[in-house]
């Protein structure tokens, strides 16, 4: 009798039960928010991003001597292949990607938080920097996954796009499915996979400097209220901050993203160190850095479009769901 009782003693109550079934289903909600909140900022990182993302990689794919400068790319880009076609060649790959890539990302964020609040410990639900950075960098590596592939897809087609086509000639692909499709036919899916520790190296550290750069200027540009807490948002902190963060995202990893896109443009079995060594042999440090200003040209639009977008989605979301 006494066994029995201890045992019944071990057991959870009914009300614990239903607080800890109340606790997973919040945070439930809270992950699915974060991965539709994302995808909605990703949509309009796109829109807005991709005819700089497509300068950025043509620039560091061309071979010297093809373009003097990220206008040159811009001119040469709309007169062989007209306005919207020419700026938003490959846009297919990441319309259908960045949904989910962006999604993930920020679902990845709000996940790698709950783990961060599961080992230490959160003041007022403020996280610190190391915090943030540490949830930041958890939430590439699920959007590796999505991302590798889908980038080296756009990455493909926005080169193809700058080939000059002799009379009669078609395209080598029809478009992101065909990609897709050679690809694995050629290699299999390591070739659709192709770049992807590159993609995880510069993604790790460059969402940790993103997360935490958008945190806090974020919380310096938001009012407090009479309690000291994080008052109203401001759209216009909004879009600075995410702008900022999409700044301190790029600069350190560069050159990595560099590397990546050359080696998912490459046709063949380069390595990484091989890519980095002809690289420099080519020209230097400096090599490292084609396309740099119209990724940070980029960077302040398409991040602050982000950041609009997701903060937009979280507010309509609250007002609707409550």
């Amino acid at each position: 009798m006494s066994s029995s009782s201890s045992v019944t003693e071990k057991l959870p109550s009914a009300e614990e039960v239903a607080k800890d079934v109340a606790v997973v289903a919040k945070k439930s909600f809270s992950s699915l928010r974060d991965l539709v909140a994302g995808g909605v900022g990703g949509v309009f990182a796109v829109v807005v991003g991709h005819p700089f993302d497509l300068v950025k990689v043509r620039l560091q794919t061309a071979e010297k001597g093809v373009y003097t400068g990220a206008m040159d790319v811009v001119r040469k880009t709309i007169a062989r292949e007209g306005p919207v076609r020419g700026l938003y060649a490959g846009v297919s790959a990441p319309l259908v990607g960045v949904t989910p890539m962006f999604a993930v990302s920020f679902w990845g964020y709000g996940v790698g938080k709950q783990l961060v609040e599961s080992v230490s410990e959160v003041k007022d639900g403020q996280y610190s920097v190391a915090q943030v950075s540490a949830a930041g960098f958890f939430s590439a590596i699920p959007m590796t996954l999505i991302t590798a592939p889908f980038e080296r897809v756009k990455i493909i087609l926005q080169i193809q796009g700058q080939k000059q086509l002799a009379p009669g000639e078609k395209p080598r692909y029809n478009g992101g499915v065909d990609v897709v499709r050679q690809l694995y036919k050629e290699g299999g899916i390591r070739s659709v996979y192709k770049g992807s520790l590159m993609t995880l190296a510069r993604d790790g550290p460059g969402s940790a400097a993103y997360f935490a750069t958008y945190e806090i200027i974020k919380r310096r540009l938001t009012p407090k209220d009479a309690d000291g807490k994080p008052g109203k948002l401001s759209l216009t902190a909004v879009c600075a901050a995410g702008g900022a963060a999409g700044v301190a995202m790029w600069i350190p990893v560069f050159p990595v993203d560099t590397v990546k896109s050359r080696l998912q443009s490459a046709e063949g079995n380069l390595s990484i160190m091989g890519t980095v060594r002809e690289l420099y042999g080519k020209g230097g440090v400096r090599a490292f850095f084609p396309g740099f200003g119209p990724a940070m040209a980029r960077a302040v639009p398409a991040n602050a479009a982000t950041f609009l977008g997701v903060e937009l989605a979280h507010a309509a979301m609250n007002q609707v769901l409550g």
